[in-house]
């Protein structure tokens, strides 16, 4: 699948949205979903590398109030105590602290019920930003009621997957284009 030229079905539709354009879209159902995987890590141990730094401060303008993704609820996965699994939480802190949010990591990396619950059960203004590690990414869309969910690459740390209120498709894949990051 190519992910720079991603066209996805969108009700019936083929839809080419880029970026934000799926936000526009947004239906009175629910929020439109962002899922986003943390940023780089080093070759060893916990946290980000300089280079996840930088996307969790690129993140802040993409997502923040200058953006128009709209985003009014924050997910990340749960840290371990022991720093691991911090990753999601360090790579969208500073894009919550510029929102005024606090970010939601009651849910378990793998506790794809938690996520849903979470999702649907929001009721709040915004769309929803879900930071997550990449190979539980295609499980949580699976378990929002996409059919045909990627796979997030394992090379890749900068593609966000947007989910239309219904939740049944991705209904495209862009890039964050972080500069000097994302080429």
């Amino acid at each position: 699948m190519k992910y720079s030229s991603a066209l996805f079905a969108l009700g019936g539709l083929a839809s080419s949205a880029v970026g934000a354009t799926a936000a526009s879209a947004a239906s009175t159902s629910g929020p439109t979903v962002y899922m986003i995987r943390h940023g780089e890590k080093p070759d060893s141990g916990n946290g980000l590398n300089a280079e996840g730094l930088e996307r969790a401060q690129c993140l802040r303008t993409l997502f923040g109030t200058s953006g128009s993704y709209n985003i009014g609820y924050i997910m990340a996965q749960q840290p371990k105590s022991n720093g691991k699994r911090q990753r999601p939480l360090d790579t969208v802190k500073p894009l919550a602290k510029d929102l005024g949010l606090t970010v939601d990591t009651s849910c378990d990396r793998d506790d794809e019920d938690c996520v849903v619950k979470t999702i649907t059960g929001y009721k709040g203004s915004g769309n929803i930003l879900l930071c997550w590690e990449h190979e539980e990414l295609t499980n949580l869309a699976k378990a929002l009621g996409v059919k045909k969910a990627p796979t997030y690459p394992s090379n890749s740390f900068n593609l966000i997957w947007t989910l239309p209120p219904d939740y049944k498709t991705v209904a495209s894949i862009t890039s964050e284009k972080c500069p000097d990051l994302d080429k």
